[in-house]
């Protein structure tokens, strides 16, 4: 297959060359991983984690509109409308994939998972692994009000893992703020489904200091399932991923039967 300029075969269209990045070769492993960012991230937050996997697992990184490569698009201010956006680019069904959302990237990939229940289609994921302890599937909380940027700078600060520069710099918030006002939107009015489960098992991972949700919250990923059940706690905050990589590398590998990665740093 010929490569396009994300990685992809171009033979899977233009669009998935706009919201699907390969960063490393992966093209014969047996089982495909699709990451999805957290809000007012972007794709390239999974090259270390698809440099550990690869080449046993093929990485796919989402990359949503209106940030990197994507700056100049608007932004989609709802999770169900990312969801439907990503199902309309699935590469084809040749292999088993699972899907791997970080916080808002966790709500993004469980709507996904819910679109592929039916028969027909791109096939069902084989597991979700639900990253950063996102509860609003189950407890809905707060409104979909729209918040201000101090409001998004101050919640964005109090989560850690956000370069302090960022937050003295008004040229990068003016680069970046787009995109998390779109995102805190989306999660904002985000109106759970009923008791409804899937059938693929589930993976929740969470740092032990997270302070916006806690392991006994992130365990309600439970009832969304009506699979196989995990939770790991891990230590550090809500980017717990950073300093945990190879950890969730390794847990990732493990639960699709791909051995464990052999690469270390990230």
């Amino acid at each position: 297959m010929s490569k396009g300029a994300k990685g992809v075969p171009e033979e899977w269209g233009a669009g998935a060359g706009l919201w699907l990045r390969r960063y490393h070769d992966g093209e014969g492993a047996p089982v495909r991983l699709l990451c999805f960012p957290f809000a007012g991230g972007s794709a390239s937050y999974f090259f270390g984690l698809s440099r550990l996997l690869s080449p046993g697992v093929e990485v796919l990184a989402v990359q949503y509109p209106g940030r990197q490569d994507r700056h100049a698009e608007p932004c989609l201010e709802s999770v169900p409308d990312l969801a439907d956006a990503v199902v309309a680019q699935l590469p084809p069904d040749d292999k088993p994939f699972a899907l791997f959302g970080h916080s808002m990237g966790a709500l993004v990939a469980f709507e996904v998972a819910r679109r592929l229940r039916g028969p027909g289609g791109p096939g069902r994921p084989v597991r979700l692994f639900a990253s950063g302890g996102v509860a609003r599937p189950y407890r809905p909380e707060g409104s979909a009000g729209l918040p201000g940027d101090g409001d998004i700078l101050a919640h964005l600060r109090s989560l850690g893992g956000t370069d302090e520069r960022f937050f003295a710099s008004e040229e990068l918030q003016a680069l970046i703020l787009p995109a998390l006002r779109a995102d805190y939107r989306a999660v904002g009015a985000y109106v759970p489904p009923g008791p409804e489960r899937l059938d693929c098992p589930v993976t929740a991972l969470i740092g032990d200091a997270d302070g916006r949700t806690s392991p006994a919250e992130a365990a309600t990923w439970r009832e969304r399932t009506n699979g196989d059940f995990e939770l790991h706690v891990l230590p550090g905050g809500h980017f717990y991923l950073d300093a945990c990589m190879e950890r969730v590398a390794g847990i990732v590998a493990d639960a699709l039967g791909a051995g464990r990665p052999v690469r270390t740093g990230a």
